[in-house]
């Protein structure tokens, strides 16, 4: 079958083909600049303040899903075979507003205006999955989206309210998605999408195999699936980034499966699909995932991509290398599997050859007994990039004793590493206070922090430190104080 050289997606309801796009082109500029649908807003342009939220419905093994996204970093040619819907689109009974507006109407939600439309469609996605929602689930839904009037209070009691506007069941996106979900699955023919050439080139692979066969012929091609990194290369940074291969619409690279106490997690699941799969069987990961950006970009966002982008701060890899994760890379036919620290070998550089991908990344779920715990240090709870991130996985043997632990941080090196010197101080000797206090002077053996706008180094020792006294305190039930040192400002 020969290549299709045009995207197919609904918007709103109305399909749309194209062939005149650039792979660089967000989903923000095509409604503003293109279609004239400016109630979808820029405001920071890098997926933080939620202005530009509207909802992309995809099919996946359970049907047609819609999510929240931030259009301001999402790329058009990602769209191809799914439903973007814009707070246009929302429509209440006999042509009045939608219950999500009513109810903002209502309870005064709307102060400048500028963000309500992303309130709405933010609060709208929560709606359809959970008509009675809790407040934590109302505060969780809304950690993406930024009100600079500071009217969170009168949005949460828009948010309670909803559902005395109407019912779900009777919303167009309910009433209509059979027909919607035929639409989509005509669309996704199974063929491989080309369009441009040069810096405007971009290709959408059929399946994993054609990914595999692309890589092939264009090794240095740019991988793209949740674009909540890449988004910013192109918003923030002007880079150029084709030849472009998108592969988040690839449902093989979306499969979780457990088998033996191992998790598998295909490189584009999302933070949103591998909550239940790793928080249900490794409750320490549930509190992460969701400090990982707003409910936009954990709907985007994958755990592959985080791994395959190698950055030194990215949340999930300290994680995963603590339980002894480890990484299936593919090339063509031929396939590798590694232990994940390995994969990282200095800044900016991976164990990954031209032409590779990182196919799946394997979880060992913590054997009974054993303490696994991660701890994020950023300046503002939610939504914000991490200063330093310690992840702890201890087995004790039958005499309280360290039988073995695995110590990894990310944002006190290079690349996100293991502990080895103050794992080996540990290693053997009874688990308690004056053991781990031995063990500190370790630290700088294993790790040179650097200083930036995040933190000092000073204060990434010091709070890396901590965390391994926190965590004897969580698992050891001790309440003797510690005699450290606080960091002082200069």
């Amino acid at each position: 079958m020969a290549a299709s050289n045009r995207i197919r997606f609904l918007l709103n309801d109305a399909e749309v083909a194209l062939s005149d796009l650039r792979p660089d082109e967000t989903l923000l500029d095509y409604l503003r600049l293109r279609r004239s649908l400016r109630g979808t807003k820029e405001g920071c342009a890098e997926g933080d303040c939620g202005a530009c939220t509207v909802l992309v419905g995809r099919l996946t093994g359970d049907g047609l899903v819609y999510e929240s996204v931030n259009a301001c970093i999402r790329f058009l040619g990602s769209l191809h075979g799914c439903h973007v819907v814009t707070i246009e689109h929302l429509r209440g009974a006999e042509g009045g507003l939608h219950p999500v507006q009513q109810a903002m109407v209502d309870f005064h939600g709307s102060q400048c205006g500028f963000c309500t439309p992303g309130f709405v469609m933010s609060l709208y996605a929560l709606w359809m999955r959970r008509a009675e929602p809790s407040d934590a689930e109302i505060e969780k839904a809304l950690q993406g989206n930024l009100c600079r009037c500071t009217g969170y209070e009168a949005i949460v009691k828009a948010a309670r309210a909803i559902s005395t506007y109407g019912a779900v069941a009777g919303d167009a996106l309910a009433t209509e998605r059979a027909a919607i979900e035929g639409n989509l699955r005509a669309m996704n023919d199974g063929r491989r999408v080309e369009i441009g050439s040069g810096k405007d080139r971009f290709v959408i692979p059929a399946d994993v195999d054609d990914l595999a066969a692309v890589l092939e012929a264009e090794p240095q091609a740019t991988i793209v699936a949740g674009a909540t990194d890449v988004g910013l290369w192109v918003t923030k940074f002007m880079r150029e980034i084709a030849p472009v291969v998108f592969i988040s619409h690839l449902n093989e690279l979306h499969q979780i499966e457990e088998r033996d106490g191992v998790i598998s997690i295909g490189a584009c699941v999302s933070y949103t699909e591998a909550f239940e799969a790793l928080a249900g069987r490794i409750p320490a990961f549930g509190p992460l995932i969701d400090r990982i950006g707003g409910e936009q970009v954990r709907n985007m966002g994958t755990i592959g991509g985080n791994i395959a982008n190698g950055s030194p701060i990215g949340d999930t890899p300290p994680p995963l290398i603590a339980l002894g994760a480890r990484l299936t890379l593919r090339k063509g036919s031929e396939r590798r599997t590694i232990a994940l620290e390995e994969f990282f070998i200095d800044y900016g550089k991976q164990d990954r050859a031209p032409g590779e991908f990182v196919e799946r990344v394997e979880v060992p779920v913590p054997a009974a007994g054993a303490h696994f715990a991660a701890y994020k240090i950023s300046k503002r709870r939610d939504e914000d990039i991490t200063a330093a991130l310690g992840a702890f996985h201890m087995t004790l043997d039958g005499d309280g004793n360290v039988a073995d632990i695995r110590i990894a941080y990310g944002g006190m090196a290079a690349t996100p590493k293991r502990a080895a010197n103050v794992e080996a101080a540990l290693r053997g000797k009874p688990w308690k206070t004056e053991t781990v206090e031995a063990a500190i002077a370790a630290y700088k053996r294993d790790f040179s922090p650097i200083s930036d706008m995040r933190a000092s180094a000073d204060y990434r020792m010091l709070a890396a430190q901590n965390l391994l006294r926190r965590f004897l305190i969580e698992t050891s039930g001790t309440t003797r104080p510690f005699q450290v040192a606080r960091h002082e400002a200069a």
